[in-house]
């Protein structure tokens, strides 16, 4: 059941995407448009070659600081957030040159016994993250979900088509705002 709220609004977001080309300011349907200088362009996972002689290093990070002390947590959820908010500190690890930030995000939380629900989205051509340590998408709020940044950067593409570059800082975030004055969604 969980599932079909975040379906139903995976698919007003596209017909709007769809039905209107422009999905609020700075915000296109041509994601290159809004890709600042310097930041890779998104990579289609299936045209994505991983050469697994070639290791590079970044560091991962996932926090849910936006939940301790949260009012409008699901109470049920609240003894999952660590008192810091910090799943996993910064930690440095490998990767493979052609891997994307989803690839190293189910590596990470496999060899860290952290829960990770994800599911294809055809649509974006990428995976959707519903949940890590089991704490998903609207249990803080119908704004709340999981984001990710690279190098101080949200992509506007999903996190199955960001290739990694060595030295990048990737970095998971629970946030109680996703959308809010993006995407013209608002209360």
């Amino acid at each position: 059941m969980k599932r079909l709220p975040a379906l139903i609004t995976a698919a007003i977001i596209a017909l709007s995407i769809a039905s209107c080309g422009d999905i609020g300011p700075g915000y296109t349907t041509d994601t290159t448009e809004t890709i600042p200088e310097g930041m890779p362009v998104p990579v289609e996972p299936q045209d994505a070659v991983i050469d697994e002689d070639t290791e590079h290093t970044c560091t991962i990070t996932i926090t849910c600081a936006a939940l301790v002390d949260y009012p409008d947590l699901d109470p049920d959820k609240q003894e999952l957030v660590p008192e810091d908010g910090i799943i996993l500190p910064e930690t440095e690890v490998t990767f493979y040159e052609g891997e994307s930030v989803f690839n190293l995000l189910r590596r990470v939380c496999r060899q860290n016994s952290i829960h990770l629900e994800f599911e294809d989205t055809p649509i974006y051509n990428s995976a959707y993250i519903e949940g890590i340590a089991n704490l998903y998408e609207f249990d803080a709020g119908k704004f709340s979900g999981w984001l990710y940044s690279v190098n101080g950067w949200y992509p506007n593409y999903g996190c199955s088509r960001y290739q990694l570059k060595q030295g990048d800082a990737v970095v998971w975030e629970y946030t109680t705002e996703i959308g809010e004055g993006q995407f013209g969604i608002s209360e």
